[in-house]
C-alpha cells in the first residue's frame, strides 16, 4: 500500500502551441544527408555510402550539435530518435558509434544487422523485432527484403554528450578517396565524417 504523503501534484498545462513543438510530421521531415550534400558540394554517391538512403531526424536533445540537430522535436538529454528508410539492397555501411548505444526497431521490411570488425556476424530483423548494439562495435544494417524498409532508431548517449561520434570503416574512406579524390574526403571530414585506421 502506497503511503499518503499529503503532497498533491499540480496539473501540467500544455497549450496547443506548446504541443505543436512536440510533434514531428513525417511529411515535413528532410533527410539530414540532403542538407549536408547541398551545403558542402559532396557527391551524393559518396554520402550514400555513409548511411542509409534517407535518415529522418525525429527528436534530439535541446542542445544537440550532431547530425540530427534539425529534428522537429527537442527532448531531454540522452536520447536521439531517427527513422532510417532503405529501399531494397540499401545499407548504412559499416560504422561504429564510439560513445552511444544504437537501438533498431524494425517498423517494416526485413533487415540484416551485421556486426564485428568486418561485419562477420549477422542476424535478421523482421517487423516488430528489436536489437540494441553497444557503443564501440562496428555494425551495418541492410534491407534484404524486396520492399521499402524502415527502422526506428533510438540512440542513447551518455550524460553530457552533445553529439554522436561515428567512425566509418577505413576501407570506405579509401574507396571514396580513390573514386572521387582527396578533396571529397576532405569535404566529408569538414562536416564530421570520420574513417577508422
Amino acid at each position: 500500500m502506497e503511503k499518503d504523503t499529503g503532497e498533491t501534484r499540480d496539473e501540467v498545462i500544455v497549450t496547443p502551441e506548446d504541443m505543436d513543438k512536440r510533434i514531428a510530421r513525417f511529411v515535413e521531415m528532410v533527410p539530414y544527408k540532403d542538407t549536408m550534400n547541398a551545403a558542402h558540394d559532396i557527391p551524393p554517391e559518396a554520402m550514400q555510402m555513409m548511411s542509409s538512403d534517407k535518415v529522418f531526424p525525429v527528436m534530439c536533445p535541446e542542445d544537440w550539435e550532431g547530425r540530427s540537430k534539425s529534428a522537429a522535436v527537442k527532448g531531454a538529454a540522452g536520447l536521439t530518435v531517427t527513422i532510417a528508410e532503405c529501399p531494397p539492397g540499401d545499407s548504412s555501411g559499416l560504422h561504429k558509434h564510439t560513445n552511444t548505444v544504437e537501438n533498431f526497431f524494425c517498423v517494416e521490411g526485413t533487415f540484416e544487422i551485421l556486426w564485428g570488425a568486418n561485419g562477420e556476424h549477422a542476424i535478421t530483423l523482421n517487423p516488430l523485432d528489436f536489437i540494441s548494439i553497444p557503443a564501440g562495435v562496428y555494425r551495418e544494417f541492410r534491407n534484404v527484403g524486396d520492399v521499402l524498409g524502415r527502422l526506428f532508431v533510438a540512440i542513447q548517449s551518455p550524460p553530457g554528450e552533445k553529439c554522436d561520434t561515428v567512425i566509418h570503416a577505413a576501407a570506405t574512406g579509401d574507396f571514396i578517396e580513390k573514386r572521387w579524390g582527396p578533396a571529397t574526403r576532405e569535404a566529408m571530414a569538414g562536416i564530421g565524417v570520420k574513417f577508422g585506421e
